[in-house]
């Protein structure tokens, strides 16, 4: 049952758009939750020059299964070129907590479970 979920990891330079994205995915049952963490310190290369930005992060908990349409939505309402979108598996955990995921997500279509 574990490896059927997983924690999405999104990044962005706006902490109020990123809280309001969040609230859409949950409403949508993409994700069961996201905890929002702000402000993070993002170093990083881009078109040839190191940047050194705040930032905030959303770690979202929901189904391996929904990462696409997840990455799909992000890359349509983003506003970087190419936004940090990270599926990280889950390997364990709390079963009551898992179930709680699978409870508050929809199925991603095609799924037979």
């Amino acid at each position: 049952m574990d490896e059927q979920f997983c924690e999405v990891v999104i990044n962005a330079d706006d902490a109020d758009w990123l809280a309001g994205f969040t609230r859409e995915l949950v409403g949508d049952r993409l994700a069961a939750c996201g905890h929002l963490v702000e402000p993070i310190r993002s170093i990083y290369r881009w078109e040839g020059a190191i940047h050194d930005d705040a930032e905030a992060r959303v770690a979202l908990h929901t189904r391996r299964s929904l990462v696409p349409a997840i990455v799909a939505r992000t890359d349509e309402s983003h506003g970087y070129d190419v936004p940090c979108v990270r599926e990280i598996p889950v390997v364990g955990g709390n079963p009551d907590y898992l179930a709680w995921i699978e409870a508050e997500t929809r199925d991603a279509p095609g799924d037979t479970e």
